[in-house]
């Protein structure tokens, strides 16, 4: 039997937690059965927050999670009629895309198209193409990359961040957090199928991430171009990008994934107090915000899988996970800069994060 504080053991706790406690908050009291989707989040009691919206991605995290739970009783069904819901309610039928939000009567909210809605329904729907295996699927997928290779590229490697229910420019440039969600959706889509566009695409996109958002003098990747005024490094984003560049073995080997590397222990010294990952930092170490996300450390405790030689400092910030962010009944979002709990609502785009480093880990851990 292994020791009750070893990695296997520890993972088994949370995994658990993650299947007994977090998952059937979405099954149950998370779910509208009457638009077919998740609310946007739950409060302490378990209640759906007042409804103002409900957003494209946070469907398609939903999508995602079911449909990564797999022989799960009722994920099938679950993940089928969240990606029925995507087009039923967020489709535009006059423009192409989806738009990023309907309110609480299902009716289009936020008509804008947006580069992060975009990326994740690509990401959701490959994995979703890679469990059912249906045309329906793949269409899917063709779709909505060809929106991306049409509608957001700049021409240059990167892509616009929104654009305007038609299409037209809204002065909003090329942001990290959109990207690397892109680069994860092209990913995705390798996993499940060949596909030399997305390929040389994802290459494209790193090579240009690496040109244009990685600061000159500390080495780390920014939120803006270089160029930009007011930037800020949010070391839960660099660490996101570590592990997508790492477990891939196209990435692996290319520049950025060398330069995050090299960075990496910067990133630790400057972006994570006391087992916590910071929110937001200048690029010299500055605080902006201490603010400590869930989500940040779940990608911390998965970009380390990819460390050498880290199997202790993994245990360690499991443990720091288990301890801080995941008491009976749920998690907890946020913690202040003191470590106070300083959000107590639970969003349905969370399990997202924690299902895909629960994955990483589980490989790491047997």
């Amino acid at each position: 039997m292994p020791s009750q504080t070893s990695l296997p053991a520890v993972f088994q706790q949370v995994h658990r937690h993650f299947l007994e406690q977090v998952v059937p908050l979405w099954e149950g009291p998370g779910w509208n059965p009457d638009l077919g989707l998740a609310y946007e989040a739950l409060g302490r009691d378990l209640a759906p927050m007042p409804v103002q919206r409900y957003r494209a991605m946070a469907c398609a995290r939903q999508l995602y999670l079911f449909t990564a739970l797999g022989e799960r009783q009722g994920a099938a069904a679950r993940a089928k009629t969240l990606f029925s819901a995507l087009d039923q309610h967020f489709r535009d039928a006059v423009h192409g895309g989806w738009f990023y939000s309907i309110d609480a009567h299902a009716r289009p909210l936020d008509r804008s198209k947006d580069l992060y809605t975009h990326a994740f329904i690509v990401f959701a729907s490959a994995h979703y193409l890679g469990s059912v295996r249906t045309a329906e699927a793949q269409a899917r997928l063709d779709q909505a990359l060809a929106i991306i290779f049409e509608r957001f590229s700049t021409g240059d490697g990167l892509y616009w961040a929104a654009l305007a229910e038609d299409w037209a420019a809204q002065g909003q440039g090329p942001l990290q957090n959109p990207l690397m969600h892109l680069a994860e959706a092209f990913l995705a889509v390798l996993q499940v199928r060949p596909d030399a566009r997305c390929e040389a695409a994802l290459v494209a996109l790193c090579d240009a991430m690496n040109e244009r958002f990685i600061d000159p003098q500390h080495g780390v990747l920014m939120e803006k171009p270089i160029e930009s005024l007011g930037n800020w490094f949010e070391p839960g984003h660099q660490f996101e990008w570590y592990y997508l560049l790492k477990a891939s073995p196209l990435l692996r080997t290319h520049r950025l994934c060398a330069q995050l590397e090299n960075t990496f222990a910067y990133s630790e010294r400057i972006g994570v107090e006391n087992g916590h990952v910071l929110a937001m930092l200048a690029a010299d170490g500055e605080v902006k915000d201490p603010t400590r996300r869930i989500w940040a450390q779940a990608e911390y405790l998965r970009a380390l899988t990819m460390r050498e030689s880290a199997a202790g400092q993994v245990l360690e910030q499991l443990l720091h996970l288990q301890a801080h962010y995941l008491p009976s009944g749920g998690w907890y979002e946020c913690r202040d800069g003191k470590g106070e709990v300083s959000r107590h609502d639970m969003p349905s785009t969370t399990p997202y994060h924690l299902a895909t480093a629960y994955s990483a880990l589980s490989d790491y851990a047997r």
